[in-house]
């Protein structure tokens, strides 16, 4: 398995010739143990340092259904080939009862993304078109790029399958405009992914939810940027006095399908704001 992990190291290098430093992390899994979660993963790259700490290397390189975090990719295309002309671009509601009340109303693209409207999704891949899509997962070389028959269903029914090392690459990629879509495309759908402003750091991310044989699959994929003030003395050599510094992550977790011994929606994000904590991206948890 490691000859997959160093594989992945070497196409998440940006041209460079600087050293990865891989980390394994067999604390985090005292984390996840906390939550009552025995089976999970997740990679961090450090940028700035060229660092990669993880935990489960060989969960960390098996696919799985990508859920909603396919909406990334959904939206990329979507701008790009000009089916939605912005982040406003509105869909009315199919009238279908789903199991969330909140998707039951017409939407833009901004609003379907931050609720996770899988109807919408949907809508917008047969929008698409089953050519238009296929292209541009076999050129962004998403997963296992198999798409079957169903426009609309195939990031849920496990017909596309992603790692969590290969949603690490691709994020870091979108942070960097370095995905084969338009810098506006991947500006807007990073702007989609920002869920907390704060002083000291920013946290975008999608989460995604999906069957996998007899369990349930929770996904985080994303980036933070953690904000330094420079020192008094090092202004005179930048012009702003604020230094961003950004994390990719992706992370996943299964647990038995039908589990409600808690809520593991929000779980999965408590659990990674607390392994960045213990990385000193965000702040620790007290």
């Amino acid at each position: 398995m490691w000859y997959k992990l160093l594989g992945v190291v070497s196409i998440l290098m940006i041209s460079s010739c600087a050293e990865i430093r891989i980390h394994e992390r067999e604390e985090i899994g005292e984390v996840y143990k906390k939550y009552g979660i025995t089976d999970a993963c997740i990679m961090v790259r450090d940028h700035t340092h060229e660092e990669i700490d993880y935990y489960n290397k060989e969960r960390a390189t098996k696919r799985f259904l990508p859920a909603s975090t396919f909406k990334i990719f959904n939206s990329l295309v979507a701008l790009d080939i000009a089916i939605a002309p912005d982040d406003q671009y509105l869909i009315k509601w199919d009238s279908v009862e789903r199991w969330k009340k909140e998707w039951s109303r017409d939407m833009t693209m901004r609003e379907a993304f931050k609720v996770s409207n899988v109807g919408y999704y949907q809508e917008l891949a047969r929008r698409i078109g089953k050519d238009y899509m296929q292209h541009y997962l076999d050129t962004v070389q998403y997963g296992n790029r198999r798409m079957g028959q169903e426009v609309d269903m195939f990031w849920l029914n496990d017909t596309l399958q992603i790692s969590a090392d290969e949603q690490l690459g691709m994020v870091k990629k979108l942070y960097f405009d370095e995905l084969p879509f338009s810098e506006r495309s991947q500006r807007i759908v990073r702007s989609m992914m920002l869920q907390e402003d704060t002083e000291n750091y920013k946290l975008y991310y999608k989460t995604g939810t999906g069957n996998y044989k007899d369990s349930t699959i929770y996904w985080v994929v994303g980036f933070a940027e953690k904000i330094e003030r420079v020192k008094e003395h090092e202004k005179s050599m930048n012009k702003s006095n604020i230094r961003n510094y950004p994390y990719f992550f992706a992370q996943n977790f299964s647990v038995k399908k039908g589990d409600t011994s808690q809520n593991y929606f929000d779980t999965r994000i408590q659990a990674l704001k607390e392994i960045l904590g213990t990385m000193d991206v965000l702040p620790r948890s007290k």
